[in-house]
């Protein structure tokens, strides 16, 4: 099974595959307040539809992760990755996730410092990652954040937001063998990620639900 975002997260579910639990809303809660943030409580049982949100697996993840450290640390994007590379292998990005969320936080860190399969984004904007065990994920990240921080990554690609990451173009890109010779498709599966990342994260915004990763 591969990483699945799902947005439309029920707010007065008591527990569903594609719902909040009412302790996650409780500890959610809880968590914005203490970091000062506005409280959140998504959208009505009637509104809140779930859209899913199918990643490259969870290694188009940690690659587009791998993008935004390449980027805060030197401002380019490294050389693409080739079949017998993992983004997990990147010693930028093994340092960066050994580390803490920074306060104030990073270019990219509610990108990077979140679990890459479970927990939640919800659209309140607040600076540092929430980091807490009580969470579901041991993170809690902004969509509002999450939006802007992956925006700058697609903007470096020079990747439109409005492409379709199912049609052929995109896809084609990401199957690729071999990296294009230039533009986004050198970045195939990446370009595919980020456009599900923003789809998903204007989604939040735009409707008050939250993202969960599953």
């Amino acid at each position: 099974m591969g990483l699945n975002m799902i947005v439309g997260v029920p707010a007065h579910a008591e527990n569903d595959c594609t719902g909040t639990a009412s302790a996650d809303l409780a500890v959610i809660g809880e968590l914005l307040e203490r970091a000062g943030a506005q409280p959140w409580t998504g959208p009505g049982p009637a509104e809140a539809r779930g859209t899913d949100f199918e990643m490259w697996g969870y290694s188009g993840l940690h690659a587009v992760r791998r993008l935004a450290v390449h980027l805060e640390a030197h401002g380019r994007l490294p050389e693409p990755l080739d079949g017998s590379q993992r983004a997990t292998d990147d010693p930028l990005l093994i340092e960066v996730y050994q580390s803490l969320p920074g306060d104030p936080p990073g270019p990219f860190d509610h990108l990077i410092h979140h679990s890459d399969c479970e927990g939640y984004y919800v659209p309140v904007d607040f600076a540092p990652v929430i980091v807490d065990e009580k969470v579901l994920g041991g993170h809690l990240g902004s969509s509002v954040r999450l939006l802007a921080e992956v925006r700058r990554i697609a903007e470096a690609l020079g990747l439109p937001e409005d492409l379709d990451p199912d049609s052929e173009e995109v896809v084609d890109a990401a199957d690729a063998e071999e990296p294009a010779a230039e533009g986004w498709q050198r970045y195939g599966i990446e370009s595919h990620d980020c456009l599900q990342l923003l789809a998903a994260a204007k989604l939040s915004v735009a409707t008050g639900a939250a993202i969960a990763f599953t």
